[in-house]
């Protein structure tokens, strides 16, 4: 049956399973009053005309109110696919949020409609994409646009909005702030473009930023800029889910990392657990792959092999292929998680007999 309203489709299609398991998972949520987001046994699958993938395999995770959390991995592997699953940003066809559920400050993102989800976007949930012209009208002014995100969210007068726009434009660093007020996105630079995107998602203060490579494009300084406002944000309870392959911004943003692998959360953890005390092989292998100066030269590590194809993942452990401890039954079991102690997991059966 084809749909032609995303929202509408996921909706329906999840309704049931979601009915059944709203009371039990309200319950929970209420129990961790802290909790801001929760993402449970998230599946999401593309159909193109070479078959089925799934880009998102049974991904969990959650991040609390005030908190900073990053999702790293090797690009393809599902982090963007499963940051654009949270606001039910996901084109449908071709992509389709199989089962899973998606939990935003109690409120059940799969049963909302899509007056509901146009309300939380931008103001409660907002994002920073990494193609700016992705999210850019190429037909309207940068002041025009940012004053829509403006006043539909918030109650203020043109003129005082406009002045508010303006001075987001400068505090991102985008110099005569008032000249690119009147400007067109092809007019500006790809790096400006991107601080447009950064100043937009930045200005409504919402609860949870979702920033996929949100710096890529800007210099160190800028860089530097940027992450000082979002810190600042923070003070006042905003959260952010960072995706990025940068991991020593991980570590200067963010106090808890989730590390993914061909569509897969693999292991997560504290920031210093993480770096200090990983323990799934694909982590091991991310982290000797960060440069390093050994005599006045850089030593460069790589993983062995490449990432299977998503339309050929392997029957059990995704990364079986790659890795240097694979067992008998790595190839034919999905490892289930296995507990670290303070929050931190990992899904590889090395860990079965260690783990409590």
């Amino acid at each position: 049956m084809t749909q032609n309203n995303t929202a509408d489709f996921n909706s329906n299609a999840l309704m049931d399973t979601t009915a059944r398991n709203k009371e039990a998972v309200s319950s929970e949520l209420c129990e961790s009053g802290n909790r801001l987001l929760t993402v449970r046994d998230l599946t999401v699958s593309f159909s193109t005309d070479d078959g089925t993938f799934k880009a998102a395999d049974r991904v969990s995770f959650h991040v609390e109110k005030g908190e900073n959390v990053g999702l790293v991995g090797e690009s393809g592997c599902g982090k963007s696919v499963t940051a654009l699953s949270i606001p039910r940003l996901i084109p449908s066809p071709p992509g389709n949020i199989e089962s899973g559920e998606i939990w935003f400050d109690g409120n059940d993102i799969m049963a909302m409609a899509s007056e509901q989800l146009q309300d939380i976007r931008g103001r409660a949930i907002s994002m920073i994409f990494q193609e700016p012209l992705s999210a850019l009208s190429p037909l309207h002014r940068i002041g025009r646009q940012m004053l829509e995100a403006l006043l539909l969210h918030q109650d203020m007068p043109k003129k005082e909005a406009w002045r508010f726009a303006e001075q987001w434009l400068s505090k991102v660093g985008i110099p005569d702030a008032t000249d690119r007020m009147f400007a067109y996105p092809f007019q500006l630079s790809g790096g400006m473009q991107q601080r447009v995107m950064i100043a937009m998602a930045l200005m409504l203060e919402p609860n949870l930023i979702i920033a996929d490579e949100p710096t890529t494009a800007l210099d160190v300084t800028t860089q530097a800029q940027v992450f000082e406002l979002i810190k600042a944000m923070k003070k006042k309870h905003t959260s952010m889910l960072l995706i990025t392959h940068d991991m020593g911004v991980v570590w200067e943003m963010c106090e808890r990392i989730l590390v993914m692998y061909a569509s897969q959360i693999v292991e997560s953890g504290s920031r210093e657990d993480i770096f200090s005390n990983p323990k799934h092989p694909y982590t091991i292998g991310l982290l000797e792959a960060i440069p390093k100066l050994t005599g006045g030269r850089t030593e460069l590590k790589d993983i062995p092999g490449q990432v299977p194809s998503p339309f050929d993942y392997p029957k059990g452990c995704h990364f079986e292929k790659r890795c240097a401890f694979s067992m008998e039954k790595c190839i034919t079991e999905p490892p289930p998680f296995y507990e670290c102690g303070n929050g931190h997991r990992a899904a590889c059966f090395l860990l079965a007999d260690s783990s409590g």
